[in-house]
């Protein structure tokens, strides 16, 4: 047995930091939290100072029941997880979990996996900092108020299931505002005028732009007209030199952000990659929002500059977070070897690794420099002069590593400036075109992923660690969708001059096209608003900034985090109180106008199964109509004729081949009813627009689509799309197509394979199998587990042998063995509900802890 026992979170870490160690240390993971406050309550007894129930969830028993033997053995346990508040807890729960002593428990810190870093880490050891875990408790504790009492007056008030949380409420009030921004935005006109000149040389061209937009479209043609057979010379010219600086190394905000831009990774999943960079280290820690790098990494980024591009394209820098609460103390993201350009693993962990590393190493490198040279290009005729630009690079510096990117959509408003041919003062130039181009102001953009991190990080609501579930979780919940949405046409005037003549056109374009954007849901906007209204502060962007930086004085040991508690919930409780027995239920409810053919008013809403429109008052003698609102309206901003056209769903077309043809909407969206045959419309096209020959295009399809493609054992084989992908159906068998395979030029010989492996994996699944209990012991991917009704259950070890199950014993395992097993993990598994939620309610073993006000009270 080793000396030392060194626990982590993750397994991939444990197994890195492992090999660095010698055989006196035993590493092992604790897979995350090991507790967490009791679920079924809200496991917090405010009237006893916040204290807090904790249990250790079933899923986890097995890992403490080890951690604890070994920790018994061990001379000395190391808790080693990471260096933020939410490790610093990680490292207090297994503290007391596993019943640790002071005098065989040190704490110990890394910033990167790499074994200096984890020997220094090992000679320099310290205790708990109470003042992390009482920051991280009173996160935890807050959040859990806000949503244990939250909740419950949404599922009253507006819908049952409903949710809020703290940080996200915000977050869902900033997509909301910016839509509603979008929509009430109106869009002006103006004229462009630009130009193409020709200096005498055909391959010079020289472009230039007016620095005014004309408003109306007689200015700008009156502008043209003026310019016919005028002479046009440079007027004056300007060359000064011009510098860039390279951006500062990655925080997580900023690697989120330009992981989103440059790769089009999600946040979560730029998250997830990192994670794995970091514990095989490759990467330094990865929730961080300081952009300093340590004097060690200064000198490796000095080192690899000089040895791959040479002593110029150096130039040390340090840089100053500007995010409020950052933690200088920290390190920028950034590799743990400068001199690693790249690393094994999967693409995306290529990807982002080589992300990180250019971006780390231009900011160790010299600035790039230019020479911008600016022309005025004066017009015989009128007293405005046109302006060209363009610059030369005279050294590439940091570019020849790295260019970061910006936002889409402030992208679209800077044109890439090019060269501009050698010109002197007094020159003339020869017209070739010059165009006025009917310009529309833009509405504020839409947040993407990256974007809404970035304003959120401006506020200063959340940390590193929560921006990436903030974002999941307000789509999870169903507040917020992530989609690209169509554009519309739309048309524009241009003017042009050429060969002395000036002609008018009318151009269409297309415009408001949107491509992962965040956009809120019906449902997202009626709980936005009703929070807005009866719970000011917890949608307050200031409020919840405070809040965060109080987090951050508990954390620094300024603040008790009791006292910060009781000042946030007894007016907090006070406002939950008063909304549940004043606030009138929210839906939404908008009037459109009044029906013509039947007089009655309409009106939009959200209704138990999503949006929709109704005619008529609920208390009318004869009963309201109602209708689902398409996919592509919203309760916001539908008008009363788009509403009323969907009253003319569902409507009947001709028959076709004998079988009656319909277009309706039901549970699973729009679809084509074909006899007995529902055929979903394809996404996007909406069901009022689909004709007698669209509808018979759609049926065709699904002809094609279940024809069959093949006969296996003289039954037919059909291929279709799920949700998972491309597959092939089978005497009732679904089999995925993986990518190796041409889907679209499946042969006999593929379909043979395909179905062959199916019906072997399928007599190798159930080892064995309790139909009527809904009970099964099955081969998985990671070995044998139980399934019982939906669950997936662990196979823990024999009683018996005290060692795992042999396939000899799982082959003649009794059902009621396997009951036992699962009684384990799902205590009240087989008992009735009624008598299970009396149990559950008497039964807690969980024992009460309470997260220390500092050391000295955990002594005592």
């Amino acid at each position: 047995m080793a000396k030392n026992l060194l626990i982590v979170e993750s397994p991939a870490k444990a197994k890195t930091i492992e090999g660095y160690l010698g055989k006196d240390f035993l590493v092992k993971s604790s897979y995350g939290h090991i507790r967490d406050l009791v679920k079924g309550d809200m496991g917090i007894d405010i009237s006893n100072n916040f204290a807090q129930t904790y249990e250790v969830p079933s899923d986890k028993k097995q890992v403490v029941a080890e951690l604890k033997k070994l920790a018994k053995d061990a001379e000395m346990v190391w808790l080693a997880s990471d260096e933020d508040r939410e490790g610093e807890a990680i490292s207090w729960h297994l503290f007391e979990t596993l019943g640790l002593k002071e005098s065989k428990t040190k704490r110990i810190v890394f910033h990167e996996i790499t074994k200096p870093a984890i020997l220094k880490a090992i000679e320099t050891p310290r205790s708990i900092d109470y003042n992390l875990v009482n920051a991280q408790q009173a996160r935890r504790v807050l959040d859990r108020l806000v949503g244990f009492e939250l909740s419950p007056v949404l599922w009253k008030k507006i819908k049952p299931s409903l949710s809020a949380g703290r940080v996200q409420s915000v977050a869902v009030r900033l997509i909301v505002d910016r839509e509603r921004e979008v929509n009430k935005f109106n869009a002006s006109a103006a004229y462009k005028i630009t130009a193409e000149f020709s200096t005498g040389n055909a391959r010079e061209l020289v472009k230039a732009e007016l620095p005014q937009r004309f408003e109306k479209e007689a200015d700008a043609e009156k502008f043209l007209n003026d310019c016919v057979g005028a002479g046009f010379s440079v007027d004056s010219l300007e060359t000064k030199p011009a510098k860039r600086n390279p951006a500062a190394p990655f925080t997580t905000s900023t690697l989120q952000q330009e992981a989103s831009r440059k790769l089009g990774y999600s946040v979560s999943r730029t998250m997830q990659i990192a994670q794995r960079l970091y514990e095989s280290g490759r990467i330094t820690y990865m929730r961080t929002d300081s952009v300093n790098l340590s004097e060690t990494a200064l000198q490796a980024a000095a080192a690899e500059i000089k040895t791959a591009y040479g002593d110029k394209y150096h130039q040390p820098r340090t840089y100053k977070t500007k995010s409020a609460g950052a933690q200088e103390a920290h390190e920028a993201i950034r590799p743990t070897y400068f001199n690693h350009h790249t690393v094994p693993g999967d693409s995306s962990e290529q990807r982002l690794y080589e992300l990180i590393w250019k971006r780390a190493i231009a900011s160790q490198m010299s600035e790039a420099l230019f020479e911008k040279t600016t022309a005025q290009i004066a017009i015989s005729t009128r007293k405005e002069h046109l302006i060209a630009e363009g610059e030369v690079l005279k050294f590439d510096g940091f570019l020849k590593v790295y260019l970061e990117s910006s936002d889409e959509d402030e992208a679209e408003d800077s044109e890439a400036t090019g060269m501009l041919p050698p010109l002197s003062r007094g020159q003339e130039l020869t017209l070739k075109v010059m165009n006025a181009t009917e310009r529309f102001s833009r509405p504020p953009a839409r947040y993407t992923e990256a974007s809404l991190v970035k304003k959120l990080e401006e506020l200063g609501i959340g940390r590193p660690s929560t921006y990436a579930p903030t974002i999941s979780t307000i789509q999870n919940r169903g507040y917020v969708v992530k989609e690209d949405r169509d554009g519309r046409q739309r048309s524009f005037g241009t003017i042009e001059l050429a060969n002395g003549t000036v002609t008018k056109r009318t151009k269409t374009e297309i415009t408001g096209a949107e491509k992962a954007k965040l956009f809120p849901t019906d449902i997202g906007e009626v709980v936005n608003d009703f929070l807005v209204e009866h719970f000011k502060d917890i949608v307050d962007f200031n409020f919840t900034a405070n809040v965060e930086k109080e987090f951050d004085e508990i954390a620094q040991g300024l603040q008790e985090w009791t006292k910060m508690l009781h000042s946030f919930y007894t007016p907090f409780h006070q406002e939950v109180e008063t909304t549940l027995e004043t606030a009138d239920r929210a839906n939404g409810e908008r009037l459109l106008g009044v029906d013509p053919t039947t007089g009655k008013n309409v009106y939009t809403k959200v209704g138990r199964f999503g949006p929709l429109v109704q005619i008529g008052e609920n208390d009318d003698e004869e009963k309201p109509r109602y209708a689902s609102l398409a996919k592509s309206q919203s309760v916001g901003t539908v008008t009363l004729n788009e509403a009323l056209e969907q009253f003319k769903l569902p409507f009947q077309l001709e028959d076709y081949q004998g079988k009656e043809v319909s277009v309706g909407v039901g549970r699973f969206g729009p679809y084509v009813k074909w006899g007995e045959t529902y055929i979903s419309i394809p996404k996007n096209e909406e069901p009022l627009s689909v004709d007698q020959a669209r509808a018979i295009e759609i049926i065709g399809e699904k002809i094609t689509a279940d024809a069959p493609v093949a006969h296996f054992q003289e039954m037919p084989v059909t291929k279709g799309t799920g949700r998972f992908g491309p597959f092939i159906k089978w005497n009732d068998l679904f089999i995925n197509v993986p990518k190796a395979y041409n889907f679209d030029k499946l042969s006999q010989t593929d379909i043979e394979e395909l179905i062959g492996k199916k019906i072997e994996k399928e007599a190798n699944r159930f080892i064995q199998q309790w139909t009527a209990e809904k009970i099964a012991i099955e081969n998985g991917r990671w070995g044998p587990f139980i399934r019982f009704g939906k669950e997936m259950l662990k196979l823990r070890k024999n009683p018996a042998t005290n060692d795992k199950y042999t396939p000899e014993e799982l082959a003649s395992i009794s059902l009621e063995e396997v009951k036992k097993l699962i009684i384990e993990q799902v205590p009240n598994a087989f008992e009735p509900k009624k008598a299970s939620a009396k149990k559950a309610a008497g039964t807690k073993t969980a024992v009460k802890k309470k997260a220390p006000a500092k050391k000295a009270a955990a002594k005592k």
